[in-house]
C-alpha cells in the first residue's frame, strides 16, 4: 500500500531542490500532487518529470493576495480538498550585519515568515480535516551563524508557528510539524551569485562542519517529508524532524 494513496498534496517551492524531490516522491507514493513556484518554465519542466497527473501553478510565496486563488485552482483541478500541505518556499539572503539593508530584511521576512503564516491561514478552507501540514525551517533555527541572522530568525519563527498552529487546529485533527534540514546539496548554493570556486568552497565548508562530513541529499530530506506527511507520524503534533548530519546536536 502506497503511503499517500489518493491523497491530494501541495508542495510550495516544488519546482526545484528539496521541494521538487519531495513532490516526486509523493507522486510515487500515490498522491495527486500540485506544486507552486515563481518560474513558469521550471514549473512546467518539474511537472513533466514528476508525472502521475501532477499539476503546477505560478504563485509567489511573498504575494499574500494570490495564495487563496492558487488553492482554489488546485482543489478545482484535482477535484478535492488538500490532505498534505508542504510549505517549503523560502529564500536565503546572507550579508554581514553591518551591510544588511531593510530591503534584504523585508525580502527575507516576507517569504520565510509572513509567507508561511498566510500560506497556512489561507489554506484552511481548502484542507480536509485530518490533514498534515509540514513547514520547512532549518537546523540553524537554534544556531548562531554569521551573515545569516535574519534568515535564522525567520526560520526560528517558523518553528514557533508550528506549535501555535497545532494548538489551534487540534479540533480539526490537523497536524502541523516542522522539517529542519541542515546543509543540503541543492541549486540554492549556485543562486548566491558567487563564482563556481566560491560555491564549491561554501559546499566544502558546510560539509566539513557537519559530523557526517558531507552535505545531505534532497532525497534524504524528501523521505523525511514523507514520514511527516503520512500516517507514520500520526502521533507527532507540533514536532520537529531535524536532518542535518549531526550539526544541531553539537
Amino acid at each position: 500500500m502506497k503511503k499517500l494513496e489518493n491523497k491530494i498534496a501541495v508542495v510550495t517551492g516544488g519546482n526545484s531542490g528539496i521541494g521538487f524531490a519531495t513532490a516526486k516522491l509523493f507522486a510515487l507514493e500515490g498522491a495527486k500532487v500540485a506544486i507552486t513556484g515563481r518560474n513558469s518554465v521550471t514549473i512546467n519542466e518539474a511537472v513533466e518529470q514528476i508525472g502521475h497527473g501532477s499539476i503546477g501553478l505560478v504563485s509567489d510565496a511573498g504575494n499574500i493576495d494570490g495564495i487563496s486563488s492558487a488553492y482554489e485552482d488546485i482543489t478545482s483541478k484535482l477535484e478535492g480538498k488538500i490532505d498534505v500541505l508542504i510549505v517549503n518556499a523560502g529564500n536565503f539572503l546572507g550579508a554581514p550585519l553591518t551591510d544588511f539593508t531593510e530591503d534584504l530584511f523585508d525580502q527575507t521576512v516576507n517569504i520565510n515568515f509572513k509567507g508561511v503564516f498566510f500560506a497556512v491561514q489561507r489554506a484552511l478552507p481548502f484542507l480536509n480535516d485530518g490533514a498534515s501540514i509540514v513547514l520547512t525551517s532549518t537546523a540553524l533555527n537554534e544556531k548562531g551563524l554569521g551573515m545569516a541572522a535574519a534568515y535564522s530568525a525567520s526560520k526560528a519563527a517558523v518553528r514557533s508557528l508550528a506549535r501555535s498552529f497545532s494548538s489551534e487546529l487540534l479540533s480539526r485533527n490537523i497536524r502541523v510539524n516542522v522539517m529542519s534540514p541542515g546543509a543540503i546539496d541543492t541549486p540554492l548554493f549556485a543562486r548566491t551569485g558567487g563564482s563556481k570556486e566560491e560555491v564549491d568552497g561554501a559546499k566544502a565548508y558546510f560539509a566539513s562542519a557537519a559530523p557526517a562530513k558531507r552535505l545531505g541529499t534532497v532525497d534524504e530530506i524528501a523521505a523525511g517529508f514523507l514520514y511527516l506527511a503520512s500516517d507514520d507520524s500520526r502521533y507527532m503534533i507540533g514536532g520537529e524532524l531535524v536532518l542535518d548530519g549531526g550539526v544541531k546536536t553539537l
